[in-house]
């Protein structure tokens, strides 16, 4: 639905009903449609996707199916950068005039100069409609208490918490505080739901019980949105988190060049709903660049289906994804987005075999004998690519760790192929985040990732 006021009831178990669970071939249709008009306003109102779809030789009227945007060249994050330095101070991707433009976010910069993300009155208006879409879908009511614990300087998921406003919840604008200021609003207020990113969840929760708080009585969090790492769709991450505070946690997935929350989990926290009717993705294999199969793993790109001010067109996420169509048991039938399985720069290939740290994560985390804190490290040695995880052995735990370290190694093995030395620490010997976490510490190249 759009961005309209509307009756809020909070027993109804959609936020649109008629939307979330329409069949697939009126999810497609609908896509068809909008991708359709979307295309042809990024050709007439931006300069470069006039240049760039004439040197292509494709056009808007080409579009008949949803396969057919495979004719359109990429972009990416280079393309983003590039061209916002040679046209400041947005770029020529933009496709309306800046005086329609009322909110920009923009990217961290970690990796070269921060993009801006524009967004018209419109955009913004329904990008909230659908963050209010996404919290209802996993449980937030009008009767919450929400503590957005994100950063509000510029970052694209500050204004997510104007999704929960929407809804009716009472918001409470945290942004990233120092761990014990935020862990005495979270109890001042009793707040029922936060948002942070997995390590810091995991890390805030640890801070609490030092500082002699009880997790389950002395505060009140029922439901964690957790965003910006692989971890909060690793069953075994969320598990822990959701032991450590007796809360539900959902993962939320979503980029700063397009918006702030694409996807999120249901209460029944089996993928993430994807908005399907902003956002059209193709799952790519990384050598060929076809479309892979379903539940297999490959490049997210994605194109935007209603975002004017700036439409990206085939935008290379560099995220390794699952996705899936089949309808999820909640009665949504949004495509849903199984997994973020790493990054393309983030993939590790050990003699010829392709690993991510998520695949680690699960496994540290699902050994009772660890803390779940787990550190990557990558050597060339006689000129072959050495692995080496290092762990943590959990407090309290009196076994040698000559067979956790073993146990490990075998599991590790037969899981992903790759053989690896492992080295078991005391616990809290490995360094903690309180943000996104750093896991792979690349000695071949001497950097960090």
């Amino acid at each position: 639905m759009t961005a309209a006021a509307k009756q809020i009831d909070s027993n109804a178990p959609y936020w649109d009903a008629d939307l979330e669970t329409q069949s697939r071939a009126e999810w497609d249709a609908m896509k068809l449609a909008l991708l359709k008009e979307h295309v042809r306003h990024a050709y007439e109102g931006s300069p470069y996707y006039r240049k760039s779809f004439d040197e292509a030789g494709v056009h808007p009227d080409q579009i008949k199916s949803l396969d057919d945007i495979r004719r359109f060249p990429f972009i990416d994050k280079k393309v983003l950068r590039d061209r916002q330095m040679a046209v400041p101070p947005f770029g020529d991707l933009v496709a309306v005039p800046e005086r329609d433009i009322v909110y920009i976010s923009a990217s961290s910069g970690s990796t070269g100069v921060p993009t801006a993300s524009p967004f018209t009155q419109r955009d913004f208006d329904e990008w909230m409609d659908f963050e209010a879409r996404l919290f209802w879908a996993s449980g937030m009511r009008p009767e919450d208490r929400y503590a957005h614990s994100l950063n509000f300087s510029l970052f694209v998921g500050g204004p997510c918490v104007l999704g929960a406003q929407k809804l009716g919840a009472l918001t409470i604008h945290a942004g990233t505080l120092p761990s014990e200021r935020l862990l005495t609003i979270l109890k001042q207020f009793q707040a029922t739901a936060m948002w942070t990113t997995p390590s810091y969840a995991w890390y805030l929760g640890e801070t609490a019980i030092k500082e002699g708080l009880d997790l389950k009585s002395d505060l009140a969090i029922k439901r964690i949105f957790v965003a910006g790492e692989p971890g909060g769709s690793i069953p075994e991450t969320r598990n822990r988190i959701e032991k450590l505070w007796g809360a539900s946690v959902y993962d939320y997935y979503g980029l700063s060049d397009i918006f702030g929350a694409c996807a999120g989990m249901c209460e029944h926290k089996n993928g993430l709903h994807w908005a399907e009717d902003h956002i059209l993705v193709e799952v790519l294999d990384l050598e060929t660049g076809e479309p892979v199969k379903e539940g297999e793993r490959g490049e997210m790109v994605l194109t935007t289906l209603k975002k004017s001010a700036r439409p990206m067109i085939r935008f290379r996420t560099g995220d390794i994804v699952t996705f899936t169509s089949e309808p999820c048991s909640c009665g949504r039938t949004s495509q849903r987005l199984m997994g973020v399985n790493g990054r393309v720069d983030d993939m590790l290939i050990i003699k010829g075999v392709n690993i991510f740290p998520s695949d680690v994560e699960a496994i540290a985390r699902q050994d009772p004998a660890l803390t779940g804190e787990y550190k990557l490290v990558v050597e060339r040695i006689n000129h072959l690519d050495q692995l080496t995880v290092e762990v943590e052995v959990a407090h309290g735990h009196n076994g040698p760790t000559e067979e956790v370290a073993a146990r490990f190694g075998k599991h590790l093995k037969s899981v992903t192929g790759v053989s690896a030395k492992v080295v078991v620490h005391p616990a809290d010997t490995l360094p903690r985040a309180t943000h996104k976490a750093k896991r792979v510490e690349d000695r071949r190249q001497g950097v960090w990732s």
